[in-house]
């Protein structure tokens, strides 16, 4: 891609997600992430109606009458984007690519961040760790992450969760705000992603295209797995072909919904054809009133 073509691409995406971010995710992101505890921040006199176990007795006893200690939020967190960028990405049947969603929701979720001064840095994976960009705030920050995203081409094109939540769980020591970001068209992570969730507070978010829920009635065609670069010759005018698809894509959705659960992860599920913002917002609010 040109610089010059790159650079507009950065400056459109960025002037629709700090935006979004600015206007409407800022105050659901505070108050779904919480810091972690409070800090003392400074004494002052006692007032009516203060607490009497936050008086400080050695400032009292100085000065001869009643100080309190304040505390504040300890508001820095550390947020981890643990991004999939396996060759499903290139997928998308309606109005733009599984890739393309997942770019803006990433530049999204940062610019929430940096708003709240929070650090974030972003784990790239396909069916290996494909690059690391580590945790760090600031806007440059923000536009180098949105860069990688737009032109980043991964070395391998299967995709393998339990590779990214392992290195996550051992590469990441800090406990951190961890959003899994892929279409999870992998097997046996349930293990992987238990332990991770355990360690940090991980939201999972699942990118689906609504040409994946079912087969249209066209015919022969032929159809390739772009993570196995295998095509199969498939007879789609065959009404037990459809259905067992359609049996299997559900028992896949049921499956990968029993996990998160099982897990304990929250969760949620954006489409490539319809607005993030309804279920991204409702993710924060659920989290906002019962937030660990």
């Amino acid at each position: 891609m040109e610089t010059t073509e790159l650079l507009k691409k950065v400056r459109k995406i960025e002037i629709k997600t700090r935006g979004l971010s600015a206007h409407i995710f800022s105050g659901e992101y505070h108050s779904a992430f919480k810091g972690r505890g409070m800090a003392f921040s400074e004494v002052r006199e006692y007032m009516h109606g203060d607490d009497i176990r936050s008086i400080d007795w050695n400032v009292t006893a100085r000065f001869g009458h009643p100080f309190v200690k304040v505390f504040e939020e300890e508001r820095e967190l550390t947020v981890i984007l643990l991004v999939d960028v396996s060759a499903s990405g290139d997928f998308g049947t309606r109005t733009q690519f599984k890739k393309d969603l997942i770019t803006e929701l990433c530049a999204v979720l940062s610019f929430s961040a940096i708003q709240n001064n929070d650090k974030i840095g972003v784990i790239f994976f396909s069916d290996q760790i494909e690059k690391f960009i580590p945790p760090k705030k600031g806007k440059t920050h923000i536009l180098r992450i949105i860069r990688e995203l737009i032109e980043f081409k991964p070395a391998h094109a299967g995709t393998d969760l339990s590779v990214a939540l392992k290195y996550l769980t051992n590469a990441i020591k800090k406990r951190s705000i961890c959003f899994l970001i892929s279409d999870f068209m992998s097997s046996n992570f349930e293990d992987a992603i238990k332990l991770a969730n355990r360690k940090h507070d991980l939201v999972a978010m699942r990118i689906q295209d609504p040409g994946e829920d079912s087969l249209p009635d066209v015919g022969m065609i032929r159809l390739l797995d772009p993570e196995t670069g295998v095509w199969k010759l498939i007879d789609t005018s065959d009404d037990t072909v459809r259905e067992n698809y359609q049996r299997e894509r559900e028992r896949m959705n049921k499956w990968i919904k029993d996990v998160f659960a099982r897990s304990g992860v929250d969760s949620t599920t954006l489409f490539t054809d319809r607005s993030y913002i309804k279920p991204l917002m409702q993710l924060f609010k659920n989290r906002g009133r019962g937030s660990r």
